[in-house]
């Protein structure tokens, strides 16, 4: 899987449940709610003032290591 800006969170955490972390780093605490399962990483980072593109980089480089 290689994520993206328009990634819909729910389905990075079914591929892999360990990029939760990233999100809880970053504030993201409500990854059980529905609305979020359905946000992109990009609509998220937005709502958290946090950089998208930072995120994917962290996210992508983690799955690639496994």
């Amino acid at each position: 899987m290689t994520v993206t800006r328009e990634s819909i969170i729910g389905d990075i955490l079914d591929y892999d449940r360990g990029t939760a972390e990233f999100f809880f780093e970053i504030g993201m605490h409500c990854l059980g709610c529905p609305a979020s399962r359905g946000e992109s990483i990009e609509e998220a980072c937005a709502v958290h003032g946090t950089d998208a593109d930072a995120l994917v980089e962290k996210i992508n480089k983690y799955l690639q290591g496994k």
